[in-house]
């Protein structure tokens, strides 16, 4: 029996095996799963792990390491095999985790108030005030409700015998909580009936609780609560993960610039003015939340906002200065701690720690270095954890010297050898094989002096076999955490239903899941969505880099066409369209050929496709694309989403071949039409929605102002050859043959490109659309640039089609007239720009190209 998938697989004498018991035999909770699996065919287990991946990439998840290739965009990982976790350990488990989160948050009270533990020598002064992560600033300063640990995360390991460790309190700003839940919804598209058949506990209710915890306690006002999200931006390594839970929570996803303090209350800047808010769920380190009290080189955070806490009006989640708890050194004095302020022993004990700052620590520290590893005492530090029995004589000696040096900045612990779990190997056919591994489990504050704790977690793998560093920025990958409920196949079919629909409904989770149901019926009916300026800066941008993107390939596939047909008519045109096309700086000129070959021009067209370091180029023009609508995730639809996350993937691919690079640009202009049928049908109507089109009109009329500028220097009989290629280029040449059904001419042409108006990719449309959408904004603010559409129209109306006629007399200085205004059009771009900027948007987080 599990001959297939075992037969490979090794437990470890010295560690626990989370699926083999002692004998070898599989524990009871494994079973479901593994039957399962085993009637899975090698090739339906590759497509179920192929499916992850692919969900993976899809939904976007990353994890940042600042040092990897990849960049911003290395893929999160997730073993397809989940942890498994019985229903009767994990009622121990979450309860202790619960009275340690309440432990933490009565520190953090006594910490920052009347410091009892500090007088009665439950704690060393040194150790509290010794360390950065202590913040005077926040002495006395009491948050709404008396809770400072809104969100906790515990770290924990088990050890050979089978018993769970602390090994990290995260109070700061715990991050996993958000990838947990994206982990739980691949993998109910991935394992559906075995967690059906396990009757795996559902996620959803922890962000619930989450959600009405941060509303309830927040300051009261005549306006329902807004709660933000607040991130470094989109550098940091979790920010997929701070996308996700904005959406998911229905919280506006903020950035420091975002945020103002004002008669010591916190704003954010919105599109239509400022908007109160009340409650801030931060993931930004405490020190840089204020550079006006508590560190004054931060760019991230926000000016007063400490006052505005010590006003007691605004929520932040967590207290600042809750980082101070994240020292390990805490971790031997917290029994004690626990009888005093709880008047209940420690249910859920650290692993036995060791601050060397106490000299009987020191020295039982020295006289057992092998057997310790000898980790920093505040997170402040930048130090890997040393295990002692690896140390050579020479990297011994050195230790020894640190310790005795600056004792109190080291904590000893004992070496706990990580319990191991199964992951699926993929070196040839489908395996497992073992990985050590630590839990990460999560809770949320109630509100009235409990916490509710997840009924699962995040799982993280080491990269390799026997690593005892389980850490993501070093290559570790992640499992769901199926936590068992006590329901049992004798369970009536309503029971199972129940249990399913539950589970189902974690997977669409979005921010109507949040509601809080006693909410007032007046608050639940609102019309307009608060857009922050920084939102609305990109949702424009995203709306113009998306019509950059899609001008771009569908004036490079038309060009490659002339370069692929054979037709003698095709190769007369290349001259004029290479002109063009380096005149609008899309094509690098080639001077030592006056005339390029095809082959030099279709390698300037591959340039033009894939170069990333180009300026302009598909692949630039993705990468800052998808850079905007990554910010705006919490903005878009799931399906939005995909689409837009699908995009750079798509110049990837080896272009090797003129057949491939319009394979590429045809697959290009596809997700383009994707994400315009979706700005048209899935975003509400809202001001980021409105930035969004007028980003994308600006852009397509300085696209064609500046082409048909450039078209119209040519020579009248090389404008004729081109016509159709104009046509093509300006998606207009399906019109052109419906309404004309002739051969292109030069005064048709020139009507539906400019002059129609019910044409979407003339000049003329463009001028009206932009009218359109910039009135209410210049009735209320007066801007006068913004009258620049109306002005544009009322110049391009007067002009007379017959004007044009090539044998009229009028023809060359009407033509000039329109170069001028082609240019004028293109500089309304800028003006436009610079003005939208100017009133609405504050400063990027990190510059992108943005020329016009």
């Amino acid at each position: 029996m599990y001959q297939r998938l075992l037969q490979s697989y090794t437990a470890d004498a010295d560690r626990y095996d989370e699926m083999l018991a002692a004998d070898g035999r599989l524990r009871p909770h494994w079973r479901t799963l593994i039957d399962q699996l085993e009637n899975l065919s090698p090739e339906m287990m590759r497509r179920r792990a192929d499916e992850v991946r692919d969900a993976i990439a899809s939904d976007g998840m990353t994890y940042n390491v600042y040092a990897d290739p990849q960049g911003v965009s290395r893929p999160w990982e997730l073993d397809l095999l989940p942890q498994i976790v019985a229903a009767d350990e994990w009622q121990k488990l979450s309860a202790a985790v619960a009275q340690r989160a309440r432990l933490l948050n009565a520190v953090l009270g006594d910490l920052y108030g009347e410091q009892h533990l500090l007088a009665e020598g439950l704690l060393p002064p040194a150790l509290v005030f010794g360390q950065h992560g202590y913040l005077w600033p926040c002495r006395d300063v009491r948050p709404p409700g008396g809770v400072h640990l809104h969100l906790y995360a515990i770290d924990l390991a088990r050890s050979a015998d089978g018993n769970w460790w602390v090994i990290a309190d995260r109070t700061q700003g715990p991050s996993g909580s958000g990838y947990a839940l994206q982990n739980r919804q691949i993998m109910t598209r991935a394992l559906p009936e075995a967690m059906r058949d396990m009757h795996v506990q559902p996620l959803l209710n922890y962000f619930h609780a989450l959600h009405q915890c941060l509303t309830r306690l927040a300051p009261k006002s005549s306006e329902p609560p807004m709660v933000v999200l607040l991130t470094p931006g989109p550098y940091n390594e979790t920010y997929s993960e701070h996308a996700f839970l904005a959406h998911t929570l229905g919280f506006p996803l903020v950035e420091g610039v975002d945020l103002t303090v004002r008669g010591d209350m916190v704003y954010l800047k919105t599109l239509t003015g400022l908007r109160r808010v009340h409650a801030i769920m931060r993931r930004l380190d405490d020190d840089y939340c204020d550079p006006l009290e508590l560190r004054s080189d931060s760019a991230l955070g926000i000016p007063g906002l400490t006052q505005a806490a010590r006003s007691g009006n605004v929520l932040i989640a967590n207290a600042l200065g809750s980082g101070v708890l994240e020292s390990t050194a805490l971790h031997g004095f917290l029994p004690g701690i626990s009888q005093r302020l709880l008047g209940e022993e420690l249910a859920l004990p650290a692993v036995a720690s060791w601050w060397c700052g106490e000299k009987p620590a020191l020295e039982y520290t020295l006289a057992h270095l092998e057997e310790l590893v000898i980790m920093p005492a505040f997170p402040s530090m930048r130090m890997q954890p040393v295990f002692g029995h690896t140390l050579n004589a020479t990297t011994r000696r050195r230790l020894i010297e640190s310790l005795q040096l600056q004792p109190h900045a080291y904590v000893a612990q004992e070496w706990v050898r990580l319990s191991q779990a199964p992951v699926l190997s993929r070196s040839g056919e489908y395996h497992l094989t073992n990985r050590t591994v630590s839990l990460r489990v999560f809770a949320a504050a109630d509100g009235e002096g409990g916490y509710h704790v997840m009924p699962g977690g995040l799982t993280r793998v080491a990269p390799r076999q026997r690593r005892d560093v389980v850490s993501m920025q070093q290559g570790g990958t992640s499992k769901d955490v199926w936590v068992l409920s006590e329901k049992t196949d004798a369970d009536d079919a309503a029971g199972i239903a129940t249990a399913m629909a539950a589970a189902e409904t974690s997977v669409a989770v979005g921010p109507g899941a949040m509601t809080d149901p006693v909410s007032r019926t007046s608050e639940l009916i609102r019309t307009t969505v608060d857009v922050s300026s920084h939102a609305g800066e990109n949702l424009f941008w995203m709306g113009r880099y998306a019509e950059r993107t899609d001008n771009l390939a569908r004036l490079l596939r038309t060009t490659l066409q002339c370069t692929i047909e054979p037709q003698s008519d095709n190769r007369a045109i290349l001259r004029s369209v290479s002109e063009i096309c380096i005149r609008l700086g899309i094509l690098m000129p080639k001077s030592e050929q006056a005339h390029p070959t095809i082959t030099a021009l279709q390698q300037s067209l591959q340039a033009a496709i894939a170069d990333p370091s180009a300026t302009v180029s598909i692949s630039t023009h993705l990468r800052h694309l998808h850079h905007s609508g990554y910010q705006v995730r919490e903005h878009l639809s799931l399906d939005n989403w995909h689409a837009l996350n699908r995009m750079p993937p798509l110049v990837q691919e080896k272009i090797n071949s003129p057949t491939a690079m319009l394979h590429v640009l045809n697959n290009v202009i596809q997700g383009c039409s994707g994400l315009a049928g979706h700005a048209l049908d899935d975003m509400t109507r809202d001001e980021g929605w409105q930035f969004l089109m007028i980003g994308r009109h600006i852009e397509r009329m300085v696209h064609l102002a500046a082409l048909f500028d450039q078209f119209m220097q040519l020579e009248p009989a090389r404008q004729n050859a081109a016509l159709t290629w104009l046509l093509e280029s300006s998606s207009s040449i399906v019109t052109y043959r419906v309404r004309y059904r002739r051969t292109p001419e030069w005064l048709q042409v020139l009507h539906l490109l400019v002059f129609d108006v019910s044409n979407p990719h003339s000049i003329a449309y463009q001028f009206r659309m932009l009218q359109h959408y910039l009135t209410d904004i210049a009735q209320q603010l007066g801007i006068l640039s913004m009258n620049i559409p109306a002005h544009l129209s009322e110049q391009l109306n007067g002009f007379a089609l017959p004007d044009f006629a090539r044998d009229a007399a009028t023809s060359e200085a009407a033509g000039e007239r329109l170069i001028q205004l082609m240019r004028e059009a293109r500089s309304a771009g800028f003006s436009l720009t610079d003005d939208l900027s100017r009133h609405f948007f504050t400063p990027l987080s990190a510059p992108v190209s943005q020329g016009v």
